[in-house]
């Protein structure tokens, strides 16, 4: 009897020290709270970072098109077709090249992704899909985010709601100081490489001067024929994209005797990108 005691002692502590030797395994796919991340796919910088506003620390963004790709070429990689599987939701932007060409394998690759359209209710003009360089047009993108997020974790619907409210008065508060910074402008005309700043310029009075290239690089007839419409109305801003070479613009600013403001439309911090051009803009256009 006493030697079956000794025997199930001798378990029991083999027991509680292998327990204690043991480490714990850690899911990584959920916050501290025991609940998982929403994964959201979008194409665009700053469409992840809207998401990220709105979701805050309840969702993880996956971002197609990254830093420095054009959203006209930029094909996906195997892996990022393969991580969409595990996506809940994509946010898309009508119009966009990459989505036109890419959406049916996208959507092929997660039957139960819930898909918003970020540009619903948004007017497209000129087929031109960066309806994000506006933030007036961007309150109601994130309103649409709202929506998608709300749609598939309504338990956290107030969350979300919340957020998107403080967003929404950043972009009111941005708004406000652009129509201040772009006051007393003499001119309101801008040369453009690559014509994305059309929704910036209705919005705020301007006018955006497309050199329309085609992707191309421009040949002398082209660079004399933008010299001499910039010198007739007077233009002296040539805004240029850093995805875009810029030797031709170099060579325009010193005929005209303007300057080049480097401005990127797909910068995720959305909020200082879109003031720092607003102030650049506005500095280069004074009398």
């Amino acid at each position: 009897m006493n030697r079956i005691v000794f025997l199930l002692t001798v378990l029991v502590v083999v027991i509680i020290v292998c327990a204690g030797c043991s480490k714990p395994v850690i899911d990584t796919s959920v916050d501290d709270t025991g609940i998982e991340d929403i994964k959201v796919a979008v194409s665009i910088l700053p469409q992840a970072r809207f998401v990220e506003k709105i979701g805050g620390d309840k969702v993880k963004v996956q971002v197609m098109i990254p830093p420095g790709a054009s959203p006209v070429t930029y094909e996906p990689t195997p892996t990022q077709l393969k991580n969409l599987s595990r996506a809940d939701m994509y946010v898309r932007v009508k119009c966009l090249p990459f989505e036109k060409a890419w959406m049916g394998r996208i959507k092929s690759a997660n039957d139960n992704m819930h898909i918003i359209d970020s540009s619903m209710g948004i007017k497209i003009i000129n087929k031109d899909p960066h309806i994000w360089l506006s933030p007036v047009l961007v309150k109601k993108q994130v309103e649409h985010i709202y929506q998608g997020l709300a749609e598939i974790d309504p338990q956290n619907k107030d969350y979300y709601k919340n957020n998107k409210e403080r967003y929404v008065s950043e972009l009111e508060k941005l708004d406000r100081e652009i129509k201040n910074v772009l006051s007393g402008i003499s001119n309101k005309k801008f040369i453009v490489f690559h014509p994305c700043w059309g929704y910036f310029a209705r919005e705020y009075g301007l006018k955006q001067i497309p050199v329309k290239t085609e992707g191309k690089k421009l040949t002398p007839r082209d660079i004399t024929r933008v010299v001499d419409k910039a010198r007739s109305s007077r233009v002296k801003v040539i805004i240029v994209s850093p995805q875009h070479d810029t030797k031709s613009s170099e060579v325009i600013a010193r005929e005209i005797e303007g300057e080049i403001i480097l401005a990127n439309p797909l910068a995720k911090d959305y909020i200082e990108n879109i003031r720092h051009f607003a102030g650049k803009l506005s500095k280069l256009n004074r009398s």
